[in-house]
């Protein structure tokens, strides 16, 4: 199973799931290998270069999903606008194009350096694009969802019992990512309270909303 993996903060609580639950080497080595940030990802599994991923929502149209993503259902401190000079994030699809659904125009930020930006910037003149389409229609933004081209029947078996609340993350590991990106370790910790993964109706009536607004981008 070629698996390929978001290597962003928001899909840590997924990753190390991951890695306690597949048993094969070869699998986790290829997961680590064929990491990269979405716009890539999105590319490769439409190219069918890799089995599955969590695509970005705008890019998951007509493709076979699963019901597991990454989920705001408030803020998300990583996906944020300053106005100003409008210019899009290249590393998303999905966030250059809620920015324009709302109407909002600026520098498209996202990931970890935008969750840095959030930290760091004393000036609070940004957009939180996720509490901005909350409080636009009452639903939560679903910015990427797991989709699988093979393998499905494997991917739902190991996904199946995945629950962030379960989930521990080894301190060697948050210290790895907080030295990566600058964050520091409860900031990140406080960072993934904000993230939820379990895809229901209300997701999904997000994702076909979005959709909907999106088709004619």
């Amino acid at each position: 199973m070629l698996f390929a993996k978001i290597d962003f903060i928001n899909l840590l609580p997924f990753h190390v799931y991951i890695k306690r639950n597949i048993k094969s080497n070869q699998v986790k080595a290829i997961i680590e290998y064929k990491k990269s940030y979405p716009s890539i990802i999105n590319s490769r599994f439409k190219k069918r270069k890799v089995d599955s991923a969590f695509i970005s929502s705008i890019a998951s149209r007509g493709e076979k999903r699963l019901d597991l993503g990454i989920i705001a259902r408030n803020e998300v401190q990583s996906v944020i606008l300053i106005p100003g000079e409008e210019k899009e994030d290249y590393q998303s699809e999905t966030s250059n194009a809620l920015a324009k659904v709302l109407g909002l125009k600026g520098r498209v930020l996202i990931g970890d350096k935008a969750l840095k930006y959030f930290h760091d910037t004393e000036d609070r003149n940004f957009i939180d694009l996720a509490l901005a389409w909350q409080e636009k229609y009452n639903l939560p933004f679903v910015f990427a969802t797991l989709c699988v081209n093979k393998n499905e029947k494997y991917l739902k078996k190991i996904t199946k019992r995945f629950n962030k609340k379960t989930i521990f993350i080894p301190q060697y590991i948050l210290e790895n990512y907080s030295k990566r990106s600058g964050i520091s370790k409860s900031a990140i910790l406080d960072y993934l309270k904000k993230i939820d993964y379990d895809i229901g109706i209300k997701e999904k009536r997000a994702i076909k909303k979005f959709l909907q607004l999106t088709k004619s981008l």
